[in-house]
């Protein structure tokens, strides 16, 4: 019998699995595709921790699966001597994900960790930051993020407030990989938990200090009172956790006209308004632009169900169009609106830091040169920036005054360690009243920093290589560029390659060869000639390869048509190869 096959027989007739899990098992019995789709392999815990599609098996997000991946990380709290300190747990509108949370906070508690698990919904950074402020050892978070609505996720934070980093994933790792019986998860009763003292139902305190937070971050309440009765802002939470948080910080700071999307605005798991709730995706603005235009509003803002990530809709006050800003444009209008009214209001610290990933634009390196200061590059992921906060805190040296990635999320402030997008909601709309006094939109801060940094055009392809021949497929791409380096992409010559796997940087001119400084990471980066640049990297979460290139145009018309070409080149280079 195939292994799969006595997976699923297992789970049919072990007592410890409940009946409405055999009994969705059952309905499958005469489909053999849909069976070993659920069993031959298990959901695997990664870096990210968890996510899968929401069912009964093995390769599915359910109840025994995230029992079995808390009761690792409760083995791993042990085994480093700090279970007295407690896991904070949050969870985000998806379907099961109450359930999720209420699971994984039982199975904590019957290994003796108490759990403080939020009364309702909340924000990824919420939990980010009820993890320090409540001193807890780890986080858990029950969300998948932007992805459809039949998916959830199990992500994992540490004591700092970060996403798990080495050692600790992959301590994590071992521990959950150990644990090969379902059956070996602890769990205890709730009443009897909460009796103990190990359950703790948690809100409205941490609610109201992660709000006193973000309002210290303000650096111009005079302008917001200025402002605040001419600004429209149009915000949705795609029937996400950013509703509430993001009406108060906006409230609280004097914005009147706020016009929340009314589709939109109710958590719903089933996620009716759109195919995804992805706020990178121009579907997702399609019932905020019509509202906006309705209003004649400044902005339009749109976080993700979990709320770290924001995506933004602009007016040009000369044509009456909503621009797109991507994450790239959004993190460099509010790095340079923060840094730069920074240094105006109080100066800047001379250890300050500018922090960004390798896939992310290059406009951020000439913010930092512009300003003079710091910049740090880490790989693809926002825990490398949290990790680099950390360092600063230990070492005493380096202070950090923005951080941000290409895909839609950033940090302002420290309250936090992973992407924040209330915080950036509250930024915009801040830095949308300081250029409104001044008679300007934020379309025109974008052109001016256009201006004087140069015009930037990032972008990003992919390709989708399902099935085990697919992720075999996209190593061969990497591996066949790595033994071939192209010397010219797209009509630019590659001046350097960073092989990230190799920890080598190498110059090709003069093959000079030296180390890239991060961790080990399956990800080649082309320096290109003309400031334009390549990143090929796999994506951790789904079965593609990711391209992002940039360029530098001479005009905003000259960039988006380098880009373009690039895009296709890239391509066609990597199709031939296929």
């Amino acid at each position: 019998m195939e292994e799969y096959r006595k997976a699923y027989e297992e789970w049919l007739s072990n007592p410890y699995f409940d009946e409405a899990t055999k009994a969705e098992l059952k309905a499958i019995e005469n489909d053999e595709n849909e069976i070993r789709e659920r069993f031959y392999t298990e959901l695997a815990f990664g870096t990210a921790g968890l996510r899968g599609i929401i069912g009964a098996g093995t390769n599915r997000m359910n109840k025994y699966v995230v029992q079995k991946a808390t009761q690792g990380l409760a083995n791993y709290i042990n085994k480093v001597g700090r279970s007295g300190s407690g896991v904070a747990i949050a969870y985000d509108s998806r379907h099961m994900s109450p359930e999720f949370a209420d699971f994984a906070a039982l199975t904590l508690a019957a290994n003796g960790i108490k759990a403080y698990v939020f009364e309702s919904l909340r924000p990824t950074p919420e939990l980010s930051f009820a993890v320090r402020e409540l001193g807890c050892i780890a986080g858990i978070n029950i969300t998948a993020s932007h992805n459809p609505p039949e998916y959830n996720g199990y992500k994992v934070y540490w004591e700092d407030g970060a996403q798990i980093t080495p050692p600790h994933d992959t301590g994590i790792m071992a521990e959950v990989k150990a644990i090969t019986d379902y059956t070996a998860a602890k769990s205890m009763d709730k009443e009897a938990a909460v009796a103990a003292g190990l359950y703790e139902v948690i809100g409205e305190k941490i609610d109201d200090a992660f709000i006193g937070c973000l309002k210290k971050l303000v650096l111009h309440p005079e302008t917001i009172e200025q402002e605040s009765k001419n600004l429209k802002i149009v915000y949705t939470p795609l029937h996400g956790t950013g509703n509430i948080p993001a009406r108060r910080v906006l409230k609280e700071l004097g914005f009147e006209n706020v016009y929340v999307v009314p589709e939109q605005e109710l958590p719903d798991g089933d996620f009716p308004t759109v195919s995804y709730p992805n706020p990178e995706a121009d579907e997702a603005f399609d019932l905020g632009l019509k509202l906006a235009k309705e209003i004649d509003a400044d902005l339009v803002l749109a976080t993700d169900p979990d709320a770290d990530r924001l995506g933004v809709r602009v007016k040009d006050s000369r044509t009456g169009e909503y621009h797109t800003l991507t994450g790239n444009m959004s993190g460099c209008l509010l790095a340079d609106y923060e840094i730069g009214q920074r240094k105006a209001l109080q100066g800047l610290p001379e250890d300050g830091v500018l922090i960004k990933t390798i896939v992310t634009t290059n406009m951020a390196d000439a913010i930092a040169k512009y300003y003079g200061t710091g910049l740090i590059e880490v790989l693809t992921g926002f825990k490398y920036i949290g990790q680099q906060i950390l360092g600063f805190e230990q070492n005493g040296k380096g202070t950090y005054l923005f951080g941000f990635e290409e895909s839609y999320g950033c940090l302002i402030g420290t309250h936090a360690r992973d992407k924040d997008a209330i915080v950036a909601v509250m930024a915009l709309a801040e830095a949308a009243a300081f250029y409104k006094a001044q008679g300007k939109t934020l379309w025109d801060a974008m052109i001016e920093m256009y201006e004087r940094y140069g015009y930037y055009k990032d972008d990003i392809k992919s390709i989708t290589l399902k099935g085990m021949e697919g992720l075999q497929k996209i190593q061969e791409i990497l591996e066949a560029l790595r033994k071939n380096p192209p010397t010219e992409i797209g009509g630019y010559q590659v001046v350097s390659v960073r092989d990230y796997k190799a920890d080598t940087i190498t110059d090709i001119a003069t093959g000079e060869v030296k180390p890239t400084g991060l961790p080990n990471s399956n990800v080649l980066y082309y320096d290109l000639t003309d400031a334009a640049w390549l990143c090929v990297r796999p994506s951790g979460t789904e079965p593609k390869v990711k391209f992002y290139y940039g360029v530098k145009g001479s005009s905003l018309e000259d960039a988006d048509a380098k880009s373009a070409a690039l895009g296709e080149q890239v391509l066609a280079m990597i199709h031939s190869m296929l």
